[in-house]
């Protein structure tokens, strides 16, 4: 007879919820926040009851990485180039304890069938996992035949993406395209309370955000359905995204592996200059694109180099952040609640009566100590604890 898991008390944390409030005891059961009080909480006798002392370590939400390829990404330079999956343990080892994974360019040989039996693997490995349906390409990759389909019957499937505008390896969408599919995505999200946004993948052209602009002013679908994603790619690009921002759109920052931001910007540094403008931060999100490629392109299409996406550069962008001074409590809700906002993921994003028990310990150095994912540790004292089953 399997013996009943205890529940389990973080003593002594100082909770960023995201907002800081103070030092907590977290009282944790079932994969769910029980309660939250002062580190005077008691518990009723006979119940069955670990307690864990945090010694004042700052406790957190697990990150929201809403842009991975989950089932590897790349094949741009020939089949050799085609990314593995990712195995869980390159996004918890980081703190990312909720992913949602895509297709890119290679629509073809992968298959949304592919991706959401990936998503089924890292549920059964312990994380939560949802999906984007379609890809780059219009029309769209899908399992139902339809987008709006895919959405409404399937259950990790929140909404459409990446799908691919400004760039030479896009589709070539049409105005008509692009706000055909924003309608599907917006009507499955009203039907099934999810998501329901179209995420946008950017390339370097010369139209930047135009067709979504025209979306927005000429329909009369909402600006949040819009998820331009990528926008950091390179300046012009982002301070049009920055200029959209009064419209209502969310706009996703990617953070680059350190090395590959130019001709754009860190995601750090897209922070700082969003700061420096006094924009609303709650219309940010950064996201890895782990596992995807990262080419560099001439003028003429051609490959002149290429690096991965992984996962572990949400957490060095937040880090960027914290060593050049800016709050913790600034830049958490950018890959935790704006992101868990955004995304309708009712019990993500905070920590919370009653939400997952999704959470990060960092030590004194902003480093990654202990992570839990639907209240079991994945690591444990820097040592990871579960791996992948092939890892």
């Amino acid at each position: 007879m399997n013996q009943t898991q205890p529940l389990l008390l973080l003593r002594n944390a100082s909770v960023y919820s995201p907002a800081p409030i103070g030092h907590k005891s977290v009282l944790l059961g079932g994969g769910k926040i029980l309660a939250i009080g002062g580190d005077e909480m008691s518990i009723g006798c006979g119940l069955n009851i670990q307690e864990v002392d945090l010694q004042g370590q700052r406790l957190l939400p697990g990150y929201i990485d809403s842009h991975t390829h989950i089932t590897g990404g790349g094949g741009e330079a020939g089949f050799a180039t085609q990314v593995p999956p990712v195995p869980i343990s390159q996004f918890t080892s980081v703190g990312v304890t909720t992913v949602v994974g895509l297709l890119g360019t290679d629509d073809t040989t992968r298959t949304i069938g592919s991706l959401l039996s990936r998503v089924y693997g890292l549920r059964e490995e312990g994380m939560s996992a949802f999906c984007w349906t379609g890809g780059y390409h219009y029309p769209l990759n899908t399992l139902t035949g339809t987008a709006k389909g895919d959405i409404v019957y399937l259950d990790p499937v929140i909404g459409i993406g990446e799908f691919a505008i400004s760039d030479h390896r896009s589709s070539q969408p049409t105005f008509d395209e692009v706000i055909r599919l924003a309608s599907e995505a917006h009507v499955a999200g009203l039907m099934t309370g999810k998501a329901g946004v179209i995420h946008f993948h950017l390339g370097d052209g010369n139209r930047k955000l135009d067709l979504v602009a025209r979306a927005i002013n000429e329909t009369e679908l909402p600006a949040r359905v819009f998820n331009p994603t990528h926008v950091n790619r390179n300046i012009p690009l982002f301070e049009q995204a920055c200029e959209m921002l009064p419209l209502g759109i969310n706009i996703d920052l990617t953070a680059f592996p350190k090395g590959t931001e130019a001709p754009g910007i860190s995601a750090a540094s897209g922070v700082i200059k969003a700061i420096e403008q006094k924009l609303n931060l709650a219309q940010l999100t950064i996201s890895s694109d782990g596992g995807g490629c990262m080419p560099c392109f001439d003028c003429q299409g051609e490959l002149t180099g290429m690096d991965f996406g992984r996962a572990e550069t949400i957490h060095q962008s937040v880090q960027a952040l914290l060593s050049q001074g800016v709050a913790l409590e600034l830049v958490l809700p950018m890959v935790t609640s704006n992101v868990a906002r955004l995304l309708r993921f009712g019990s993500k994003g905070q920590i919370a009566l009653g939400f997952d028990a999704d959470l990060i310990v960092l030590d004194d150095n902003n480093d990654v100590s202990d992570v839990m994912a639907l209240g079991h540790w994945h690591r444990r004292q820097g040592k990871q604890l579960i791996k992948g089953t092939f890892e």
